[in-house]
């Protein structure tokens, strides 16, 4: 039996999530080897934290759930000390980090083995693989390196959730108290954090999931589900939920089977979803969702030029005209639909990259004539595509290069690239990236995010009637006055912060 470290490394500046992520390793391992769990999200000085459980308890495995960006700069800062501190410590990183950026994580010579997908059932054999009784080669979804050789071993298909082990939220409990998880969000005082789903049937080459799961999904049952969320409640209080899944509404058969079981337990809630995908339900489901609580859905509608979708690989039926249709479609139900905008990809040259903004910027308003409901957010284009893809070779053509050492990647300027704030793409001139960001400043000052707990009435009316003039003239250049109140107000911008 060994001792073994849990980290989650911070992701947030405030309103911390239950780590799933750890949770469902340590889920496999519960009453196997002993555990222990820190959370960067709710500790001053987590190593300090770390540090001790070292010291006391002889831990001999570190594992660590790593994604772009804050958590990534915490991850390395932990596990370079740990190696420093304790160099027989056994170091495991899981995450879309390490999974899509294998060799530059492991020649950084401070990561031992990475998870490449789902640990369920890779990690307890990592484990005994590290007693001795187990040899690596023989472990499904894991990268390691053998001899300055990054090796990368068969991978299983998605697990059946449904014969998985619950999540130890009790154990958790004595770690850190489950309520301080739940948040207070525009969906409820109290919002649980869950994952009922891996994966996604489409394959989109701007995705960083789809080297993971490779066009696959599989969610666990409704009644699972419900079982799951309805611990949370009773037991901790619980009474909103923000479903994390990459794609919650694939099957319309799960979501509708979900609805008739939490209808009764006036819980608010948000997934996210495909608008080709939703836009198939009946009427009568859609309905059934707002009964059930659905106040509001993510939708990545990407672009509303056809051939820009097609470039992004997005797969599926969605179009422009589906895109503007569903948008109003959605609001007869009372369903706020959030939509998602990357704008930015490469194009033939400097002038159709300008025009392919210029023409989104246009349709994001008309999406607002239609249904001024819409959430709408708005990314500059990060490269995450998949290696092998069309887009993947115009990126790499246009001199676009990954960080080659692990360091690089927390680099001031990476850190925000990450965060889609300041890509280094060679396409994206500087006015370009101001055209964005000036008008997502005027569009969220005439349209404050109803995510904004904080932002009263009077202060979003005021923003609003300030903006206007703006918004109706086109003229987003220099929104100094805008800026200021949202940085006066602590807007809350759901592109970095979510809920």
């Amino acid at each position: 039996m060994l001792n073994v470290l849990l980290f989650n490394p911070r992701s947030a500046r405030n309103k911390p999530r239950l780590p799933n992520s750890i949770l469902q390793i340590a889920a496999g391992i519960e009453g196997k080897h002993n555990y222990f769990i820190v959370d960067g999200n709710l500790e001053k000085d987590p190593f300090e934290k770390i540090k001790y459980y070292f010291d006391q308890d002889n831990i001999s495995v570190f594992g660590c759930s790593v994604m772009p960006g804050p958590q990534l700069r915490e991850a390395i800062y932990v596990s370079k000390k740990i190696k420093a501190f304790y160099p027989e410590t056994k170091i495991v990183w899981g995450g879309y980090f390490p999974s899509n950026q294998p060799e530059v994580t492991l020649h950084s010579d401070f990561v031992d083995v990475i998870i490449n997908g789902m640990g369920d059932v890779a990690f307890p054999k990592l484990l005994d693989a590290f007693e001795g009784s187990l040899q690596l080669e023989n472990i499904p979804n894991i990268i390691y390196k053998t001899n300055k050789q990054v090796i990368k071993n068969s991978k299983d298909g998605i697990y059946d959730l449904n014969q998985l082990p619950t999540f130890p939220y009790e154990t958790l409990n004595t770690f850190y108290p489950i309520e301080n998880y739940l948040g207070n969000t525009c969906l409820g005082s109290k919002t649980i954090a869950y994952h009922s789903s891996f994966g996604c049937p489409f394959t989109c080459s701007f995705c960083g999931i789809v080297p993971i799961y490779n066009g696959r999904w599989k969610g666990r049952s409704a009644q699972g589900i419900y079982n799951d969320l309805m611990e949370i409640k009773n037991k901790y209080g619980g009474n909103a939920i923000e479903f994390h899944d990459n794609n919650f509404f694939v099957s319309e058969k799960r979501v509708v089977e979900f609805c008739n079981l939490i209808k009764s337990e006036k819980m608010v809630w948000w997934g996210e979803a495909r608008i080709d995908t939703v836009d198939k339900f009946k009427d009568e489901s859609l309905r059934l969702m707002r009964e059930a609580g659905c106040k509001m859905i993510f939708f990545g509608a990407e672009t509303g030029n056809d051939n820009v979708l097609k470039q992004m690989d997005k797969g599926g039926t969605q179009t422009g005209e589906q895109i503007l249709k569903f948008a109003e479609r959605i609001a007869k139900f009372d369903i706020i639909p959030e939509y998602s905008f990357v704008l930015g990809l490469p194009g033939e040259n400097e002038a159709a990259v300008n025009k392919q903004i210029d023409e989104d910027v246009e349709f994001i308003k008309k999406i607002k004539k239609v249904n001024s409901a819409t959430e709408v957010i708005i990314y500059v284009y990060s490269p995450v595509p998949t290696k092998g893809s069309a887009l993947y070779e115009q990126i790499e053509q246009s001199g676009f290069q990954f960080p080659a050492k692990l360091e690089d990647w927390i680099s001031p300027l990476w850190e925000n690239f990450d965060l889609r704030k300041n890509p280094l793409t060679p396409w994206l001139k500087p006015y370009m990236i101001d055209k964005i960001k000036n008008f997502e400043t005027v569009l969220n000052g005439y349209y404050p995010t109803v995510s904004d707990v904080r932002l009263t009435v009077n202060k979003k009316r005021f923003i609003k009637l300030y903006s206007a003039p703006r918004y109706f003239l086109g003229f987003h250049k220099l929104p100094l006055g805008i800026k200021l109140l949202q940085k006066v107000w602590k807007y809350r911008q759901p592109e970095t912060e979510g809920f």
